[in-house]
Parts: C-alpha cells; structure tokens; sequence
C-alpha cells in the first residue's frame, strides 16, 4: 500500500506542477485589488481568473494526472478516461441529479454534500480507477463487429460504466461521511481554544481526500451559528474581539511560515544533482503558500510519497491554531491565510495582535525545516529529489548514443520476443517479460549500474537520469 500511495504521489507531480504559477497570478491580482478582488481593476481581474481556471479545476487536474502517470505507457487515452471518469461521477453526484434521480433524499445536510463533490478525492479515485482500467484492457481485441472500440478506445468507455458504479456507491456513502463530520465539527464547538486546534488538525488531515469542506461549513460559516469567516469579514454585530477568527488565525504561520520551511528542508535533503530541479518547484510552491496561502502545491508534493510527513505537519497546524486561538492573536481571511490577507486583516478592527503572528509563524518556520529535516534523513523518506543513492549517481558504463544503449538492453532482456513492456521511473527501466529467466541478469549487470529482478514477469534496469531517453528508444526497437 505504501508503495502504491508513492506511485500515486509521483503522478500527482504532473498536475501540482502547474499550481504554484496560477496561485502566483491569483496573488498578484489580489494585491493589486485588495477591496474589490477584480471589480476595481481589469488587470487583476483578468490576473485572478486565469489562476482560478487552474485552481479550482484542481480536481480535474488531478483525475487526469494520475490517469496519465499511473498509466503503463503514459498515454492519452487513459488521460482521457480519467477526464470522463471524473465528469460522470461528479454529474451523476450534483445536486441536481441525484434529485431527479430519486434514490437518496435530500435535506439540508445531504444537498450540502453533494456540492462539495467537486473536489481532489473524486478526481484521484477518477485517475486511479482509469489507470487500473487502462493497463488491464488497453489490448483487449473485440469482436469483428466492434473492433473500432477495441484497445485504447475501449478504456473511456469502460471508465464510464465503472464511474457509474463508483457514483452509486458514494451517493450513499458520501452524505453519511459528510454529515458524520459535520457532527463532530459541531461536538466540539464549545471547547474554546482545544477545539479550535483539533479543528485546525483534522482541516490538514482530510485535505487529500476533500472532506475538510465539512468542517469548514461548521466553523467558517453559519451551519451551527459560528460563522467565523463571515462575522470577521462583516464585523458583525455579535463578533466577539479576540475569539471571532480563531478558527483562521493560527493558520497564518503555517501557511507563510511553516510550509516554506518544510520546503525549505525538502530542497536541502534532496541529492546534489536534483537540487535545482527541486528547487524549481519548492520556491514556486513556498511563494505561492506564503503570499496567497494556497498550500496545495506544497502539500502534494509531500502529501502521498511521505505521508508520516503529512500528518506531523497536521499535527503542527492544530497546534498553531491552538496557540494562536490561546493567546487572542486574531486575524481573519477572506481567500486564505497569506500575506496578502493578513494585510488585508490589519485593518479590521477585531483583528487583535495580529502582528504577534509574525513571531509565532518564525518560529514555526524553524521547528518545520529542523523537524523535516531531521525525519526526511533519518526515516529516508523520498521526499522530491531523494531517490535511492544508487540509482541517482548511476551513469552507464557503456558507451554509444541512447539507441545503442538501448539496444543493448535489448539484447540482454531476451530480445524482442521477450519484452512485453517497457516503462520508466526517475532512474530505472521498469519491463514487463514473457519470462525473466531469459534475461542475462550477469552480463546485463556489466554494463548498467543494477538489475533487478522481483518476479518472473518483472525486471527493473537501473539506468540513471537519462532513463527517460534509453526508455524512449527500447520503446521504438521493441515495437519494431
């Protein structure tokens, strides 16, 4: 299961990529218009809808994405069945349609739910259901008479049917999940600061599958009569100064603090020759989390391929609501909790020693980066950039052009005849065989840096960074 939640999070890598460019846009168009959001500027109007058509299609991102990198051969198809997957389940699950549908009844609470099925938890299951879907039947030949659906056509259509089943399942499942958290939310309204640090727990922990939207409902607005988000904005007449925003505040120094620290720690325990790579993604996700709180660049990053990580910095974000909610440090947000609202919140009269944030958020950036670190290193987690020394220093003993190598290969697997597929990771060629005995392991080993061997269909070939290009030729010489 482990190993399958890091083959998820490196597909997930696909899609985040493109997260912490539109959060930036979003930012800057914030700042330009803080009031009015857009409606006082073209400029940052047209800023902040392009970096929305990213952001909140990030679920659909995702569906795709992982369809696409879960897949064996990379291929569109099974993008495209993630895509359709995604838009059957989430159709069939809209308010709408499961009312005229007419197998669930619903009510407030149920309605509720089912608005919030547009979210990262139906696009990843939506990804992986294709994916699986696409490596099991992309070969399959049909009968004379439908052989135009037969192969790769066939997998959106067989995703559409298993959508359909999926959609049913959760138009049980997903209320009564929905709703049990909305309950609990609810149980724990009245424990002061404790509860708003357990809010600020599970608001982390339920993020990979979307249903934090339940507890935010309860605390940010006026399900149970809380309504911190909207009292704050409003200044409301029942807002209480140093309590009204508790449940915001203690997010500001995770968000412009703690993850860029994370990130931070992330980039320094990464090899040598992947720093800049790295690099390139974590400053990108770090500013985005800092001046727009959009964290998600970040937390995917780390969120599947270490999850011990995740839920460490789940635990840190409770606490830091908690001390935040303690000490009456209030500040409030109206989009998330980067720099951009925090000046924004300095100007709202219930926003009581806000600034002490700034020092809280210090010091969290500190305990973030020493405790990533010192976890990354000493439980080798394969953070971005961490791949197993040997295989990130490896470089092909034999010399001659990425064809020549993979011919080479080739020739050593058994030829063609014996390679039923070929895929790629960071570093190795990873093949599927008739028969891995007839693989000359020995001679192989002389000329790449390692084999292996896990099963009698399965062969792993350790080739280096250059994997993707060798990959790209075996490919070409094994279809010939």
């Amino acid at each position: 299961m482990f190993s399958y939640l890091q083959k998820i999070g490196r597909a997930l890598m696909v899609p985040v990529a493109v997260l912490p460019a539109a959060a930036i846009l979003m930012g800057i168009g914030y700042w330009i218009d803080p009031n009015g959001w857009g409606g006082n500027s073209a400029l940052a109007a047209f800023l902040i809808k392009s970096g929305a058509a990213i952001i909140d299609n990030m679920s659909v991102l995702f569906a795709i994405g992982i369809a696409y990198g879960m897949s064996r051969d990379k291929d569109g198809a099974a993008a495209l069945a993630g895509f359709v997957g995604y838009m059957v389940i989430t159709t069939l699950l809209s308010p709408g349609a499961v009312e005229q549908i007419g197998l669930v009844t619903l009510n407030d609470s149920s309605t509720l739910a089912f608005s919030k099925i547009e979210n990262q938890f139906v696009g990843i299951i939506s990804g992986i259901m294709a994916a699986e879907l696409y490596n099991r039947f992309y070969q399959v030949e049909l009968h004379k008479a439908l052989s135009f659906f037969s192969g790769k056509r066939l997998v959106p259509i067989l995703t559409s049917v298993a959508g359909i089943v999926v959609a049913f399942v959760l138009m049980y499942l997903w209320p009564l999940i929905f709703g049990g958290l909305v309950t609990f939310g609810e149980s724990i309204t009245g424990m002061g600061s404790v509860g708003a640090g357990i809010y600020g727990f599970f608001n982390r922990l339920l993020i990979p599958i979307g249903l934090h939207h339940a507890l935010n409902a309860v605390f940010w607005f006026d399900m149970a009569g809380i309504n911190d988000l909207g009292k704050f904005l409003s200044v409301a007449s029942d807002a209480v100064p140093g309590e009204t925003g508790r449940y915001m505040a203690g997010f500001f120094p995770i968000m412009m603090f703690g993850l860029p620290g994370a990130a931070l720690a992330i980039y320094h325990t990464a090899k040598a020759e992947n720093k800049t790579k790295v690099a390139s993604i974590m400053i990108a996700a770090a500013t985005a989390s800092f001046f727009t709180g959009v964290t998600e660049p970040l937390e995917f990053a780390f969120m599947f391929v270490a999850p011990v990580l995740y839920v460490v910095h789940a635990i840190l974000t409770g606490i830091s609501v908690f001390i935040a909610a303690s000490m009456q440090w209030m500040a409030g947000f109206g989009f998330s909790a980067g720099l951009v609202d925090m000046v924004l919140s300095s100007r709202n009269p219930l926003a009581t020693n806000w600034y002490m944030l700034i020092p809280q958020g210090l010091v969290f950036f500190a305990v973030y980066y020493f405790v990533f670190k010192t976890m990354i290193i000493k439980m080798n987690l394969k953070t971005p950039g961490r791949e197993d020394a040997s295989e990130e220093e490896a470089s092909l003993s034999v010399g001659g052009s990425h064809s020549e190598t993979a011919g080479l290969v080739l020739t050593m697997l058994g030829g063609t005849d014996n390679v039923v597929l070929v895929d790629n990771c960071a570093t190795r060629l990873r093949l599927e065989v008739k028969n891995s005995d007839q693989v000359n392991v020995n001679e192989l080993k002389k000329h790449v840096p390692g084999v292996i061997v896990p099963s009698k269909t399965a062969v792993q070939v350790v080739i280096g960074p250059h994997v993707e290009f060798v990959a790209h030729e075996l490919k070409l010489l094994a279809a010939k």
